[in-house]
């Protein structure tokens, strides 16, 4: 069962990527969200693409052009990321996915390294 609390998340921080899924309003608003979750270190990377989304709201089907942005960052910079997102996000209940993703060793090094996160090297095995 996932945790109705997007901070208290069931991931391991050693999985070495999460994958954050939102949408904003259009463009202009996705890029200035991806912008200042770049510049405070909590991701490596923001894509940023157009969607049409259907969904209830308020019990009204609405039909709206959307911006999606796909948020790499670290596990242990979740909690940041979240809460930046919820007080810059322009929806008063922003859509907010996460879930765990295992990069391959270069990407999850590159993106440790743009989160500020020192990656510690695996413990040598014990001989006999």
């Amino acid at each position: 069962m996932v945790p109705p609390d997007p901070q208290h998340h069931p991931f391991h921080h050693g999985s070495g990527l999460v994958l954050a899924l939102t949408t904003e309003a259009n463009e202009v608003l996705a890029e200035a969200l991806a912008t200042a979750v770049l510049e405070a270190g909590l991701a490596a990377c923001v894509a940023l693409t157009p969607c049409r989304s259907l969904y209830r709201w308020q019990g009204v089907l609405e039909r709206s052009h959307e911006v999606q942005l796909l948020i790499k960052c670290h596990p242990t910079r979740l909690d940041a990321l979240w809460r930046l997102v919820r007080e810059r996000h322009s929806y008063t209940t922003p859509e907010w996915i996460t879930w765990p993703a295992h990069p391959s060793e270069d990407y999850g090094a590159w993106l440790a390294g743009c989160c500020g996160v020192a990656e510690q090297a695996a413990a040598p095995a014990e001989t006999a």
